[in-house]
C-alpha cells in the first residue's frame, strides 16, 4: 500500500508566512482605501492590491486543504491495520472456548472474558474487583504448589495467589494444569497460561491468565493410560506364558536370525539373551546345516513336528531335542517369522534305548519260553503217549486177570482191584495234565456258538447220577421250564459242569445232597451253581482253592484227586469269556458257580430262500440211490437244525455222529459221498479226525467239510491249509450251505467215488 507523505515543516511554515503575509495585504489595502481619496492609478493599486490578497488567500487554503486532505488520508492508512488489530484482540479475548482472566497487581480480577463465564459458570459482574484466580481454583494443589515453589526458589511463596503468578512475576513462562472450581462447586481440570502485565518501564501493573478445558483431553489421557497398562499387563502375561513354558522357545524372522529367546534357551544354550537375539539359528547347534534346513522347512510347509537336532552349549554339552515350529504373521497376514520349541529329549532318547534293549531282551526271553513252552508241551504230548502204552497194557491184562474163569482168589482180586485203581486214576491224571498244558501253551480251540444248557446237564446228570447213587448222594437238577441258551464251547462246558458235579459228589457227606440250579443274572448273563453239603472251606483254603497240584488239605483223605481239575476248570472258562465263582461256609456246604453271555436260540440265516429255491435240487433217483451225508456234531441243536434242511433239501440221506470217533467209524462203514465236520468235539477234534480219514485208504478220497462257529480269517485259513475242501461257519446260512454241498457233490463225483455200501456188504 502506499503511503501518503506527510508536508515538511519548511513547507508549512512558509504557507503560514504567506497566508499571514496575504491577510495583512488584504487588510493594509482595505484600510487604505479608506484613508485616500480614490483615482484611477489609486483604484488601480488597490484593486491589484485587493486581487493579490485574495489569490494569496485562496492559495492559502488551497495549501491548508492539501495539508488537510494529506493527513487525512494518512490517519485513515494508519487507522485500518489497527483496527484489524483491534477487532483480533477482541476476538480473541470474547472468544467462548478459552478463559482469559486479567487481574491487576494484586490478583483482583478486572476482566472476565465470555469464555471464562462459560468455564466457570459466573458472570463478569460475580467476580470483577471481587474475587481473585486463587478464590475459584483447588486449594489443596495451591499449597502443593506453593510448597514446590519454595523448594525450587528456596523462599517461602504463600498458597494463595502468589504462588499461581510466582514464576511469571519474574518473567519466566508459566504453563501448568489446575483443578478450577465452577460457581455450582464442581471441578474440572484446566490448563493455565499466566502472563504479567507490564507498563512502558517494565512495572507490573497486572496479569493475564489464559486457561482451557482440559477434561476432555484428561479423559482421553486416562483412556490411552488404561490401554497403555492393558498393554503392558498383556504383554506382562504373554512373556510371562513364554517363560513359564518348561520348553526352550524361540522366534526368528524369515531369514533364520532370532529375534527372541525365553530363559529356558538361555540355560540351554548358556548365552544370555542379548548374545542370542540378532544371531543366526543355525550356529547354536551340532549340524547347522539340518538346523538351516529345520527352518527353511516351516516356512515351506508351515508347520514342522518332532525334527530332531543336537543344541551345542557354550561348555561343550550336547543335548538332543525334539525340534516343533510353525510361522506366525501379524494383523495383516504378512510373514513375520518361526515360532519354535525345543524340548529337550535326551532322557527320553536313553529311555527309548534302554527300552529297546529291555525289548530285545524281553523278545529273546519270550522266544526262549516259546520254545521252553512248545518243548513242555512236546514233552508232556510225548509222555501222555508214551505214558498211555505201557498204561493201555497194564489197564487191559489187569481187566483180563479179573475176568478170568475162574475167578481170582480173594486175595488176588485185592490186588487187581489196586492196579486197576491206579491205573485209572494214573490216566486220570495223564488226561488233566495234558489238559493244562494245551490251555497254557494256547494250543485249546474254542468253538463257541450258541447253546442249550438243557440239554449238556442232561447229559452231565446221566454220567453223574451211578457216582451219586453208589454214595446215597441226591442230585436234583431244574425242570428248565424255560430254555437258556449260553455263547460257549458245548465241549468245554460240559467238561467244566462234569468236574464241578465230580467235586461236589466226591467231597459230600453221606447221604447228602447236590443242588443244580441256572438263571438268568443282570447284563445279558446265565449263571449255573453247583450247591453240595459237603464239610465247606475255610476263608484260607478259598484262598488257595485254584493252586495247580494244591488239594487243600485233602491229600490224606481216602478220595482220589490231582489238584488240577479246578485250575482247567477255571482256565477254560474264562477262555469262553465267562466267569467262575465260590462261596463256602464251614460245615454247610459250598457253591460253584459260573457265568456265561446270554443267547439266542440257534437259527438259520434263510437269506430269503424259498421253498422252490430249496426243492430245485431234488434228483430223480431211487430212495437207495441218494447220496450220503455224514454230519458230525456234538450240538444237538445244530443237528436239528441240519436235519431240517436235509429233509427240505429232498436229494440227500443224513447220517449223524456226536463225536469224533462215532464219526470214524460211521464213516469206515459207510463210506458217504460227503462229510460235514464240526471242529471241537468231544473226545478228538475235526481236526484229528480230518487227519485219521485222510490216512486211511478206504475213507481219503471222501471230501470232509468244516463247519465251525470259529469264524475268524486264521480259523478259516488253518482249516483249509489242514485240508478241508470248504470251511463253513455257524451260524449256517442256507444259499452258502446248499452251494457247497453242491460243490462236494460235484467234487465226489468227479473223482469217481463208488456207490454207497450197507454195513456187512
Amino acid at each position: 500500500m502506499q503511503m501518503i507523505k506527510p508536508p515538511s515543516v519548511e513547507r508549512l511554515m512558509l504557507a503560514g508566512f504567506l497566508a499571514t503575509f496575504a491577510v495583512l495585504l488584504l487588510v493594509g489595502t482595505i484600510a487604505l482605501s479608506y484613508a485616500v481619496e480614490s483615482s484611477g492609478a489609486v483604484n488601480l493599486i488597490k484593486t491589484s492590491i485587493i486581487l493579490l490578497s485574495v489569490f494569496l488567500t485562496l492559495l492559502f487554503f488551497k495549501i491548508q486543504g492539501a495539508i488537510r486532505a494529506r493527513s487525512a488520508a494518512q490517519r485513515a492508512e494508519l487507522e485500518v491495520p489497527l483496527l484489524k488489530s483491534s477487532a483480533l484482540q477482541d476476538a480473541i479475548f470474547n472468544s467462548a472456548n478459552f478463559s482469559s482472566i486479567a487481574t491487576d497487581a494484586q490478583g483482583v480480577i478486572q476482566i472476565f472474558n465470555v469464555g471464562a463465564e462459560r468455564m466457570l459458570g459466573y458472570t463478569a459482574a460475580d467476580v470483577v474487583d471481587k474475587l481473585t484466580p486463587a478464590n475459584i481454583s483447588d486449594a489443596q494443589e495451591l499449597v502443593a504448589r506453593a510448597a514446590a515453589l519454595s523448594s525450587e526458589f528456596s523462599t517461602p511463596i504463600r498458597p494463595g495467589f502468589e504462588a499461581l503468578v510466582y514464576r511469571a512475576s519474574r518473567g519466566i513462562e508459566d504453563i501448568y494444569e489446575l483443578t478450577c472450581i465452577r460457581a455450582d462447586n464442581t471441578r474440572f481440570p484446566a490448563l493455565i497460561s499466566v502472563t504479567a502485565l507490564r507498563d512502558p518501564v517494565g512495572k507490573v501493573i497486572g496479569y493475564l491468565l489464559i486457561g482451557t478445558d482440559n477434561t476432555a483431553r484428561k479423559q482421553v489421557e486416562a483412556e490411552q493410560a488404561l490401554l497403555d497398562q492393558r498393554l503392558r499387563d498383556q504383554q506382562f502375561y504373554t512373556r510371562s506364558l513364554i517363560e513359564s513354558n518348561i520348553d526352550p522357545l524361540i522366534t526368528t524372522d524369515p531369514r533364520g536370525i532370532i529375534s527372541d529367546v525365553n530363559s529356558q534357551m538361555e540355560q540351554l544354550t548358556g548365552r544370555t539373551r542379548d548374545e542370542l537375539i540378532g544371531a543366526p539359528f543355525k550356529n547354536y547347534f551340532t549340524e547347522p546345516e539340518r538346523a538351516e534346513e529345520a527352518i527353511t522347512r516351516v516356512l515351506r510347509e508351515s508347520k514342522v513336528t518332532n525334527y530332531e537336532l543336537t543344541v551345542q552349549s557354550v561348555d561343550g554339552k550336547q543335548t538332543v531335542v525334539s525340534y516343533n515350529a510353525t510361522t506366525f504373521h501379524d494383523r495383516d497376514r504378512k510373514l513375520q517369522g518361526v515360532f519354535a520349541a525345543a524340548r529337550d529329549v535326551t532322557e527320553r532318547k536313553h529311555f527309548e534305548e534302554a527300552l529297546l534293549e529291555t525289548n530285545l531282551a524281553l523278545e529273546t526271553a519270550k522266544a526262549a519260553a516259546e520254545k521252553a513252552n512248545r518243548a513242555k508241551s512236546e514233552f508232556l504230548s510225548s509222555m501222555s503217549h508214551e505214558l498211555r502204552t505201557p498204561l493201555n497194557a497194564v489197564l487191559g491184562f489187569a481187566q483180563l486177570m479179573a475176568s478170568e474163569v475162574p475167578a481170582p482168589a480173594a486175595h488176588q482180586q485185592r490186588s487187581i482191584d489196586q492196579i486197576l485203581k491206579g491205573g485209572w486214576y494214573l490216566l486220570r491224571l495223564i488226561n488233566e495234565i495234558l489238559d493244562l498244558a494245551m490251555i497254557e501253551s494256547g494250543k485249546v480251540t474254542m468253538s463257541q456258538e450258541s447253546m442249550s444248557l438243557t440239554d449238556v446237564l442232561q447229559d452231565c446228570r446221566d454220567m453223574i447220577e451211578p457216582q451219586a447213587a453208589k454214595r446215597g448222594i441226591t442230585l436234583t437238577f431244574p425242570k428248565f421250564d424255560t430254555h437258556f441258551f449260553v455263547h460257549a464251547d458245548r465241549t468245554r462246558v460240559k467238561q467244566v459242569m462234569i468236574n464241578l458235579l465230580s467235586n461236589a459228589v466226591k467231597y459230600n457227606t453221606s447221604g447228602g445232597s447236590v443242588i443244580v440250579q441256572c438263571n438268568a443274572v443282570a447284563k445279558g448273563r446265565v449263571r449255573l451253581s453247583v450247591k453240595d453239603t459237603g464239610a465247606g472251606l475255610a476263608p484260607h483254603q478259598l484262598e488257595q482253592l485254584f493252586q495247580p497240584f494244591n488239594r487243600i488239605g485233602q491229600e490224606q483223605s481216602a478220595e482220589e484227586g490231582t489238584g488240577i481239575g479246578l485250575v482247567v476248570t477255571k482256565q477254560l472258562v474264562e477262555l469262553m469269556g465267562g466267569q467262575i465263582g465260590v462261596e463256602s461256609s464251614v460245615g454247610i456246604g459250598t457253591v460253584f458257580w459260573v457265568e456265561f453271555d446270554a443267547a439266542s436260540a440257534p437259527t438259520l440265516a434263510l437269506e430269503q430262500i424259498d421253498e422252490v429255491t430249496l426243492q430245485r435240487r431234488t434228483r430223480a433217483r431211487a430212495a437207495g440211490e441218494l447220496p450220503t451225508l455224514l454230519y458230525v456234531e456234538d450240538n444237538p441243536a445244530n443237528l436239528a437244525l441240519v436235519e431240517q434242511l436235509i429233509g427240505r433239501r429232498g436229494d440227500l440221506k443224513l447220517l449223524t455222529a456226536i463225536d469224533g470217533h462215532l464219526g470214524i467209524e460211521l464213516a469206515r462203514a459207510y463210506l458217504p459221498d460227503v462229510i460235514l465236520m464240526d471242529i471241537n468235539l468231544p473226545g478228538i477234534s475235526g481236526y484229528g479226525a480230518l487227519k485219521i480219514l485222510n490216512e486211511d485208504p478206504a475213507t481219503a478220497h471222501i471230501p470232509v467239510m468244516a463247519l465251525s462257529a470259529n469264524a475268524v480269517p486264521r480259523d478259516i485259513e488253518k482249516g483249509l491249509e489242514a485240508g478241508f475242501l470248504r470251511y463253513l461257519t455257524k451260524p449256517i446260512r442256507v444259499r452258502e450251505f446248499m452251494d457247497a454241498l453242491d460243490y462236494a457233490l460235484k467234487h465226489a463225483a468227479e473223482h469217481g467215488l463208488a456207490a454207497p455200501v450197507e454195513p456187512g456188504q
